[in-house]
């Protein structure tokens, strides 16, 4: 079990660049009225300042968390095999893939290695481009090889120096999205500085640093941005091609680093289609965004080898749905309340039968059962119906899958970052159900309009769709915790864009009536500097101590197995065991597995429940019997699994094998009625004993205090 110790000592104003509001910077004739000659010259120079500013923390941000990661494993100093221990789990698995590239003998051998791979599944040979996102690490391993840095530089450090260069991308994003939104860089300094401030709840990429998310999100963030520069009103033609172009590369780029990023952008796609349907968006902008979407994701799996589960996604599903409805009902956006809501009702209805039935129709044409597991996982976690299912009892034992821990909003709280959040969501809130109502209702009547200026004025599409963005991905945070990454970091975005929002402070002061344009001036300017100089005096000490504080890398029994794995066993052995562990052991040794972590396929889903019999109560017998069937030479065997007191009774691994199995479990507690007690007694106590019954099967060859190796005889 890996631990972090602590490290021996001894080895080596600006208010000029507001952008005025579009709807009150334009003449009745529709044309924009030209700048003023010193105000375009001030532009310009806030434009450059806040760019440099922007630059400036992005680059902070990267040094930053290379900082940490190197205080926190004194990763500089340890070995090689330590380093790569590091990488934990499906990290360690998609690292490994980048260091075959690397040690390849060409370019050439290297894609065949992973376009024709037998190492990954043994008694299998998988298409790895097709089956994972690794193309980063393809595209990396080729650029280490053809730039002229092999003597500088290590392919580790040449990794995770993209990674957390990326860093500096993503608050980049940030920062120029809650810019353009507010109109003043200052609101994009806060949102670097809330970012940076609740790192352990916006990032974790200082110690997962190959995860998918890693590289996903900053181009989720570029996206976000140019979608929100696209929904501004008067755009030029030329503007708008641009912004669509770098909208494609963003999303395409997002899709191709992750493999959950169809669920993401159907969250997105869905916020759209809410916005559209209440008249809140442009209806040819939502159009260009959903065939964007449906474009990228096409890309992405031709790049794959036409992917089946991409193709299945109910992203290209509702996209299509969308469309088509839309092209059926013509007069959606016509008439009064009563009859907009009747239409809205039916094409809502309309959109949600065609997307099941096209989703339906393509998953029984391709016999598409790949993501059969994350439905069962999202019906058992909202309780429609208890489940035995193992795959699904897996992800709803994990904590990283179940809700936000309450103490999330104590930590966010603490920099002042929930509570401005809340603030500005409410007041945004309530100005985007008026808003929907009055269009909706279809009324043309100058006074009502007159009346509900400051609510339009406040409410434009681009925070229209900012404002839907965060609520959605906020309920997906709040009901599965791993995904709270893609809120938080937005929620620094949007509370910092309401906090320096001169529309949002007109609004208030208004409902106050205590509003004057001087007034608001002050105040969008006074409060985010006072809230920016509370964090800096609060947490710039915290920052300093937690980048003095030295530790280092410490697990000597993996290191100690991966090394006799090396020495002591040939290079083609199939080794069988966890599939955290053995990310590692393919990583470290090269060499062939059983089984793995990225769990995106029917088959190794059920390879891997029979794998995990090791950990069941099943016959001596049988155990080998399976293991043979995949091949298997060595098995490996961790106390921290066959002893597992982290999860509670019910969820201990043990506990979901023995259900499976129709078992009782272990301990004190209530079991199912139909379940029965098993013959035999746990596999992976038992062996231990050193029975005849057993030895037959399995020969112990390693042992130390966590892990335990086991050849198999190899009967006939």
């Amino acid at each position: 079990m890996t631990t972090i110790r602590q490290r021996r000592v001894g080895k080596g104003t600006e208010a000029a660049e507001d952008q005025p509001s579009e709807e009150t910077n334009v003449k009745p004739d529709g044309k924009i009225p030209p700048d003023p000659p010193g105000g375009k010259l001030w532009n310009i120079l806030s434009i450059t300042v806040g760019g440099i500013v922007a630059i400036s923390l992005g680059l902070l941000t990267s040094v930053y968390v290379a900082t940490l990661h190197e205080n926190d494993l004194w990763f500089s100093n340890i070995k090689e095999v330590e380093r790569e221990i590091s990488f934990r789990t499906e990290c360690g698995l998609y690292y490994s893939y980048y260091k075959q590239m690397i040690q390849a003998a060409s370019i050439q051998q290297g894609l065949h290695g992973l376009v024709y791979d037998n190492k990954t599944e043994s008694v299998r040979t998988i298409n790895i481009l097709e089956r994972m996102n690794v193309y980063q690490e393809v595209f990396l391993s080729i650029l280490y090889r053809i730039l002229p840095i092999q003597q500088y530089l290590e392919p580790v450090y040449f990794y995770i120096y993209t990674l957390f260069g990326l860093q500096a991308v993503y608050v980049i994003a940030l920062y120029v999205t809650s810019w353009l939104l507010s109109g003043t860089w200052l609101s994009g300094l806060l949102a670097a500085c809330w970012y940076i401030t609740n790192r352990v709840d916006t990032t974790r990429v200082e110690f997962t640093i190959p995860l998918r998310e890693n590289w996903a999100l900053p181009f989720f963030a570029v996206q976000i941005a140019a979608i929100t520069y696209l929904l501004r009103t008067h755009l030029q033609p030329a503007q708008q091609r641009l912004t669509l172009v770098a909208v494609f590369i963003a999303t395409f780029l997002f899709s191709l680093t992750w493999q959950f990023n169809q669920f993401m952008m159907l969250i997105q796609a869905l916020a759209l289609f809410i916005l559209d349907c209440l008249d809140m968006l442009p209806t040819a902008k939502v159009t260009w965004l959903y065939i964007i979407q449906i474009s990228g994701l096409l890309l992405v799996c031709v790049l794959q080898f036409f992917n089946s589960m991409i193709l299945g996604s109910l992203l290209i599903s509702f996209n299509v749905s969308v469309l088509i409805a839309r092209t059926i009902q013509k007069n959606l956006k016509t008439g009064g309340l009563l009859t907009r809501l009747g239409k809205l009702i039916l094409h809502v209805l309309l959109v949600l039968c065609l997307t099941l039935l096209i989703n339906k129709f393509i998953k029984k044409i391709l016999n598409l059962e790949s993501d059969e597991h994350i439905f069962k996982f999202l019906k058992a976690k909202f309780g429609f119906g208890a489940t035995r299912d193992f795959d699904a009892k897996l992800y709803l034992c994990e904590e990283a899958f179940g809700l936000l821990p309450l103490n999330t909003f104590s930590r966010l709280s603490s920099t002042l970052l929930f509570y401005v959040y809340g603030f500005v969501l409410f007041l945004l809130t309530v100005a985007a159900v008026i808003v929907a109502f009055r269009n909706l209702s279809g009324s043309n009547q100058a006074q009502l309009k007159e009346k509900m200026e400051e609510y339009t004025v406040t409410l434009k599409p681009d925070a229209a769709y900012n404002l839907v963005h965060t609520v959605l991905f906020g309920c997906l945070a709040l009901s599965t915790m791993r995904m709270k990454y893609l809120w938080t970091s937005h929620m620094c975005v949007f509370a910092s864009f309401g906090l320096c929002s001169a529309e949002v402070w007109k609004l208030l002061l208004k409902c106050l009536h205590v509003h004057t344009s001087q007034r608001t001036q002050v105040i969008k300017y006074s409060i985010p500097i006072i809230t920016l100089l509370y964090i800096s005096f609060k947490f710039w000490p915290g920052i300093m101590d937690e980048l003095s504080e030295l530790r280092e890398f410490y697990d000597p029994d993996t290191v100690e197995l991966m090394n006799w794995i090396k020495s002591n066993t040939p290079s083609t052995a199939v080794f069988a065991g966890s599939m955290q562990l053995l990310a590692g052991v393919k990583l470290c040794t090269g060499r062939t597995l059983t089984n793995h972590p990225h769990y995106e396929d029917k088959n190794l889903r059920e390879r891997t429940k029979q794998i995990y019999q090791i950990y069941a109560k099943r016959s001596p017998g049988e155990v080998h019997g399976i293991l043979r069937s995949f091949g298997t030479d060595y098995v490996i065997l961790e106390d921290s699994i066959c002893y597992e007191r982290r999860h509670s009774r019910g969820c201990r691994l043990r506990d979901l094998l023995d259900v499976a199995n129709g078992h009782i479990m272990d301990g004190l507690g209530e079991n199912e009625p139909d379940l029965k007690p098993s013959v035999y007694p746990r596999f992976c106590e038992e062996i231990k004993k050193n029975l005849p019954s057993y030895t037959m099967h399995f020969t112990r060859v390693f042992q130390n205090k966590t892990f335990h190796v086991y050849k198999l005889a190899k009967h006939k």
